[in-house]
């Protein structure tokens, strides 16, 4: 440990991270229970320690600066840890108990929830998770659910909102139907085979036309509301389907559609109520979800 390298306050640290969750001075002292200047001087005194500015602040908020981006991570990070500290000196982590509902896509509930949840099991075995497989966000707004992983940012302000990473997606196809129809060459070659998707293709046709690849509706010869049975048509060799690369790369029965082709990023959100700052177990639930899909995230990119 370089202990000559720690030359900041963690309160400090811990004023820079309100401040950038809340969006403003002010919501962080709300949050911290402290006062809009002394907020003000405690992020001063960090970036003034640290050599490089954080925060840009401007009349339209509060701006991070590409040091502060990079920075961020680490902070959230350090919060996570700063938590788990707090619970595990007071004896409480083993002792939260109660029920905590987690929203997702029926792909991510299946394929990546298992294993990302699999470490509550020993930190906090009083939780029951209870995992609701949709993609629809007013689960939370309605209180269905504690916990939403969703890829877009919500608009509600009284949802609190953390971007842990993004995951890549490229058309793939399993070996079989390739190896019967052929490999494209060309992304117009890719438009002449069969599509699986969604009942709502339009939002996939938009991306592929500007790849050069003139899908149309018609060529999505199978459909589903359900990303698991996509998923599983794919397999089963109906056609091609645009799927998380964390989920094509992992299977060996299925290959990239003309790997040349850019992949799609689509962000992963991890989106809660304000109820986080005072409920433990979903706090818990919550940081288990962050660090997990960050990992994912991150061996995938």
């Amino acid at each position: 440990m370089n202990w000559q390298a720690i030359s900041f306050d963690w309160n400090q640290v811990r004023a820079f991270l309100a401040a950038t969750e809340e969006g403003s001075f002010s919501g962080a002292a709300r949050a911290l229970k402290s006062t809009q200047p002394t907020i003000g001087r405690q992020i001063s005194a960090l970036e003034g320690s640290l050599g490089v500015t954080l925060l840009e602040r401007s009349i339209r908020g509060l701006t991070l600066t590409q040091e502060g981006r990079e920075l961020l991570d680490h902070v959230r990070a350090m919060g996570e840890a700063a938590t788990l500290i707090s619970m595990v000196a007071d004896g409480q982590s083993q002792d939260v108990t109660g029920e905590v509902t987690v929203t997702a896509t029926d792909l991510m509930s299946a394929a990546m929830l298992p294993a990302i949840l699999a470490p509550l099991r020993q930190t906090a075995p009083g939780i029951r998770v209870r995992i609701v497989a949709t993609g629809d966000i007013q689960n939370l707004m309605q209180r269905e659910a504690d916990i939403a992983i969703r890829h877009a940012r919500p608009d509600q302000p009284e949802l609190i909102a953390r971007h842990v990473g993004d995951f890549r997606a490229s058309l793939y196809a399993a070996s079989v139907y390739l190896d019967r129809v052929g490999r494209p060459c060309k992304p117009r070659d890719v438009a002449d085979h069969a599509f699986v998707g969604t009942p709502d293709p339009e939002r996939l046709i938009a991306p592929l036309h500007d790849q050069g690849i003139p899908v149309r509706a018609e060529s999505f010869v199978m459909s589903s509301d359900s990303n698991v049975v996509e998923w599983e048509m794919v397999k089963a060799g109906y056609g091609v389907s645009m799927q998380p690369e964390a989920l094509g790369e992992a299977e060996p029965r299925m290959e990239k559609v003309l790997p040349s082709l850019p992949s799609l990023e689509f962000p992963i959100w991890l989106v809660t109520h304000r109820e986080l700052r005072t409920n433990r177990r979903i706090r818990v639930v919550f940081d288990t979800l962050a660090r997990g899909l960050a990992e994912v995230t991150a061996r995938a990119s």
